[in-house]
């Protein structure tokens, strides 16, 4: 049966009790026997607060791969990764016995449906005249319509393959489709490739997308259309999209943010970190390293004040508000209290009473 609601509230509470009753008092020299160093909240240095991390993306309708329509050999490469294109460009070229089978079948296609095309004015002519029955015509007709088809489906295959109609040779040219920057690039030369291998990656780099993880609380303070700024620099954007799910390791959400202004300075891929204004922040960043778990529970190790030269430890539960990397969002420690980083797993084996005489 699933437990009642207060029930986790009531754990909580029975263990935030317990632990603020006994605080752990260790001396200087336990205290360098188990490498316990700490960090005042809301003045960790390497964390910069108000700002959430993100990832530099090319939006999903300004990429496009350029693949092997066939398989074949890797004859010439024209461009390298980071190299701007232009649309119709020729970026690769391959030879291939297929080629040659698609440009003997186009030729094939066109010949025999012209010879149908010719059948069919001459039977046109004929039922006009009363010398051959209508059923002839139509099915001279059908057959002529068929080749035509057939036909037009051989210099299509032909094109998206890179050959040239009526122009006999295996190699097949293989250009860009849109103006852009050559991101990746999938093959070498001399390479022999199977049909639909990616030869190379281009994109559009202006506007980018910007996939923002926040923590749960703040993605609800937010709207579309507020502003985002990459974290000491002068790009900036707007809010785009505020995803509906909640990733369960991490209680953040995932935003997406478009920027044009200065995005030639990003690259797909970074990693930056944005300031998203408008939005109202909860709890409290730490290290990683000063929260564990005890029977599920997060809780963090609060120096008391007072105590010296000895010092006092309080094992305080807290709320897990959002994580990323190495650092994490908590609430219930407040700005200005000093909190365990390291050494904290020594810390917990004298809460529990593990490894103790």
């Amino acid at each position: 049966m699933p437990r009642p609601p207060c029930f986790s509230a009531l754990l909580i509470a029975l263990f935030a009790s317990a632990a603020a009753a006994e605080p752990l008092v260790l001396k200087a020299a336990q205290i360098k026997a188990l490498g316990i160093e700490t960090v005042t909240v809301g003045q960790v240095g390497q964390i910069q607060q108000g700002t959430y991390p993100a990832r530099v993306l090319v939006p999903n309708a300004q990429l496009r791969v350029v693949a092997a329509p066939v398989a074949g050999l890797v004859e010439m490469l024209a461009v390298a990764p980071g190299e701007a294109v232009k649309k119709g460009q020729v970026l690769a070229r391959l030879t291939s016995p297929q080629a040659l089978e698609l440009q003997r079948d186009a030729v094939q296609a066109s010949s025999q449906a012209a010879l149908l095309q010719q059948n069919l004015k001459r039977d046109e002519q004929l039922f006009a005249e009363g010398l051959i029955a209508e059923s002839r015509l139509q099915a001279t007709r059908a057959a002529a319509t068929q080749a035509n088809a057939l036909a037009g489906e051989r210099r299509q295959g032909l094109a998206l393959a890179g050959a040239t109609a009526g122009k006999m040779g295996g190699f097949l040219a293989l250009t860009a489709s849109i103006d852009g920057v050559v991101l990746e690039q999938g093959a070498q030369l001399g390479q022999r490739v199977e049909a639909a291998t990616p030869i190379y990656h281009i994109a559009q780099l202006s506007p980018l997308w910007l996939e923002i993880q926040a923590p749960v609380d703040f993605a609800a303070t937010l709207k579309t259309g507020m502003s985002v700024k990459v974290a000491d620099s002068g790009v900036s954007g707007s809010l785009i999209g505020i995803g509906r799910a909640v990733d369960a390791t991490s209680q953040t959400v995932l935003l997406r943010a478009e920027v044009a202004s200065g995005a030639d300075s990003l690259r797909p891929g970074q990693v930056v970190a944005v300031e998203i204004a408008g939005g109202v922040q909860r709890g409290q960043t730490l290290p990683a390293s000063a929260v564990i778990r005890n029977a599920s529970q997060p809780l963090v190790f609060v120096q008391l004040a007072g105590g010296d030269p000895a010092r006092r430890f309080e094992a305080r539960p807290v709320q897990i508000i959002a994580q990323s990397g190495e650092s994490i969002v908590v609430d219930g420690v407040k700005a200005g209290e000093q909190v365990a980083s390291q050494g904290v797993s020594g810390l917990k084996a004298m809460l529990t009473g593990v490894g103790s005489e």
